[in-house]
């Protein structure tokens, strides 16, 4: 699959490109992000080298993932995080996401992921967007409970970070919640309330 660059009232979203290699870097060596996301720790220049190079464009070619990094106001612009599309089983896909320090709280990542929720049901034919969280990555379910994503539990032991097995949220939204029509039909079970 060829990257395709999204945009929406503050953002453009487009694959990763060398010269971002640094701004990369920086980020994601932020505390925060090592502390919820799983990433090489510690972070040096070789694995945002690597990522932007050879991992964000092997998974957009082979249509694994689609990593789209979240700039300001022009494809130019300061990184403010990155998301992941990653495909599941046929109609399925997962959503993980990071941002910068520096652009928190400005709700950014709400509109973003709206952004990739509605492009993955229109145009991936994508059923079920799940989402997954550490348990206490608060900032993180914020996001998705604003997107719409309805929280569904907790996965026991359903998390690897760094060699340590750990609880997860689980969240899932469907094209129903965008108002979308779903490409299969969707049949939901009986309340038994």
């Amino acid at each position: 699959m060829d990257p395709v660059t999204l945009t929406t009232d503050r953002l453009v979203l487009r694959t990763f490109r060398p010269q971002d290699t640094d701004a990369v870097y920086v980020a994601a060596r932020d505390p925060e992000i090592q502390r919820w996301v799983t990433l090489p720790s510690p972070y040096l220049p070789e694995h945002a080298r690597i990522f932007t190079e050879q991992v964000v464009p092997r998974a957009w070619a082979d249509g694994s993932a689609c990593t789209f990094g979240l700039f300001l106001g022009s494809p130019d612009g300061d990184l403010v995080g990155a998301m992941s599309l990653h495909r599941g089983s046929e109609g399925t896909a997962s959503i993980g996401y990071w941002c910068a320090r520096a652009h928190r709280g400005n709700g950014y990542m709400t509109e973003a992921a709206r952004a990739v929720a509605r492009w993955a049901f229109t145009r991936l034919s994508v059923d079920r967007l799940e989402w997954r969280a550490e348990v206490g990555n608060t900032a993180s379910r914020r996001v998705a409970e604003r997107v719409g994503f309805t929280v569904e539990g907790v996965l026991r032991c359903a998390h690897d970070h760094h060699g340590v097995r750990r609880d997860c949220w689980v969240g899932s939204l469907l094209p129903s919640d965008l108002g979308l029509p779903s490409t299969s039909p969707y049949l939901p079970a009986p309340d038994r309330h």
